[in-house]
């Protein structure tokens, strides 16, 4: 199956045909999940979905699909009113023993409750885009909940292989006929001839159904009963444990009664009986706890696999303190020396490169760090002697050549390679100005007519004055004088066209005519 469907190839219906195995199979459809910090007695958190939701930057409101798989959640909760628009949801091999609180979903396309603890089909009905619904591998034993499916009229896919229903006889009859709008059925088209011979028996099919979900109803009964019966048991034999033990003698140490611990002959013979039917395989071994538990017969049932899981998860408490004690307290970290020097430490061993601008007046730091790694795992902490950048805890601690100022200091990360720049301006020193550009002279007259340019003399360049120039001033000539007319009476003057007029012939000057300007 696609779509993220899971594959349980070694579990399949002959496990319900047997009355009883060994829990070793229950092992087999409980894998060790990774080591994870789970919600409260398997609750679903904020957190939780936060750090399941990093793929759309850890928002949870816009949310369209999540996986929440192995993380021993037992009951569906606040996911409806979180992720209202989710499309996939995936819940697959968790501690389940009820759908609820889905209801408000309306936009979810596919869910997968397979591998949980679900015994009926419920809650569905407000899921209206519901195209794919997986719940391979539970406890389904009541066929004609699946009824409630009617509602969800886009449903095309359904799988319920592994379920107690399927090995009722009529199974796929009756579900054909009860969900018209479905297109698959465990994996398997649903064909036109195969649906009309579903339709033409179907009140025969529901009597089978129906009888045959009495008798599985009776057996749940009976198998609920037996499980709170061992559940009983242990606790009385989880007490009795506790109270037995030896009574602490004189100094408050416990001993043991030497000629006590040595067996009788009836004794003797009794634990060579016990253990030639340990050797010849008759009974389960008793010297060895875990072993004796995963091979105790039992039934496939929701109350053995919950049994099974807090076996699993007291053992891995116990082995997680144990590992606790028997590891070393860690050496201090030590970033400064007895005698207050700053040292260099590169704990997460990255590539780094330190370079001076002195251009800038700039100290140039890049840090190769991790290409995928989130940025809200980086803590960088900028001294005027030395920079600390924190790596998902692991400290890399350089000390700087001069002193720089921390406020004025600049990190930077690359979104295509991941390295860090820090840019620290340096405490002390100059900004010396950048070189001018040289500019291009215009071409002069005399390179225009071919004559060559003078090139600039090499060296330094002083200005002459000429000496003459430092003699006094003239006061003289500070003002020009123009030149007198002479004294008598005034001439008019005559303009160019003027002067042209009288030099024509016949022409005479009256005075009393005023001249024509």
């Amino acid at each position: 199956k696609g779509g993220g469907t899971t594959h349980f190839p070694q579990l399949s219906r002959h496990h319900h045909h047997q009355p009883s195995f060994f829990r070793r199979r229950h092992r087999l459809s409980l894998p060790v999940p990774p080591r994870r910090t789970p919600g409260p007695d398997g609750a679903v958190t904020e957190e939780l979905i936060r750090r399941r939701a990093e793929h759309n930057n850890c928002e949870i409101f816009s949310l369209e699909e999540v996986s929440l798989h192995q993380q021993d959640i037992e009951k569906i909760e606040y996911i409806d009113k979180w992720c209202r628009d989710l499309k996939i949801l995936y819940l697959q091999n968790n501690l389940i023993s009820r759908i609820e609180n889905v209801n408000r979903l309306k936009k979810l396309e596919y869910l997968n409750l397979a591998l949980n603890n679900i015994e009926v089909i419920e809650n569905l009905e407000g899921c209206e885009s519901l195209q794919k619904l997986d719940l391979t591998v539970n406890f389904i034993g009541q066929l004609s909940c699946v009824e409630s499916l009617k509602h969800n009229i886009h449903l095309k896919e359904l799988f319920l292989v592994g379920n107690p229903c399927t090995d009722f006889e009529g199974y796929r009859e009756y579900v054909i006929t009860s969900l018209p709008q479905l297109k698959w059925l465990d994996g398997r088209e649903i064909g036109r001839s195969e649906r009309i011979r579903a339709g033409q028996s179907l009140e025969a099919v529901r009597r089978q159904i129906r009888e045959q979900e009495r008798k599985y109803l009776e057996k749940r009964e009976r198998q609920k009963l037996e499980a709170q019966r061992s559940l009983e048991k242990q606790g009385q034999k989880r007490s009795t444990t506790d109270a037995k033990g030896n009574e602490p003698g004189f100094d408050g140490r416990c001993y043991t009664d030497i000629e006590n611990t040595i067996p009788g002959a009836d004794e003797n013979k009794e634990n060579e009986e016990k253990g030639g039917a340990e050797e010849t395989g008759t009974g389960p071994r008793t010297d060895d706890p875990d072993k004796e538990f995963w091979e105790t017969p039992c039934d496939f049932t929701p109350e053995s696999r919950l049994e099974a899981h807090r076996y699993v998860e007291e053992k891995r408490r116990l082995r997680d303190r144990d590992r606790e004690k028997d590891e070393k307290p860690r050496a201090a970290k030590t970033l400064v020396s007895k005698e207050g020097r700053i040292l260099n430490v590169n704990e997460p061993k990255l590539d780094f490169s330190l370079t001076e601008n002195d251009e800038d007046n700039l100290i140039v730091l890049e840090l190769a760090v991790y290409r995928h790694m989130d940025t809200s795992l980086l803590d960088v902490d900028v001294q005027p002697t030395y920079v600390r950048v924190t790596v998902k805890g692991k400290v890399f601690q350089l000390v700087l050549p001069t002193e720089v100022l921390p406020d004025s200091s600049v990190a930077k990360r690359s979104q295509t390679t991941g390295r860090l720049q820090l840019t620290m301006p340096k405490a002390q020193g100059e900004v010396k100005p950048k070189a001018a550009a040289p500019r291009h002279r215009k071409a002069s007259r005399g390179s225009e007519s071919g004559a060559p340019m003078a090139r600039p003399a090499k060296g330094v360049e002083k200005l002459e004055v000429d000496p003459s120039a430092r003699s006094a001033v003239d006061v003289t000539n500070i003002v020009s004088q123009e030149k007198t007319t002479p004294l008598g009476p005034l001439k008019p003057l005559l303009t160019p066209a003027t002067a042209r007029i009288c030099d024509c012939e016949g022409f005479e000057d009256d005075p009393d005519v005023p001249p024509l300007i």
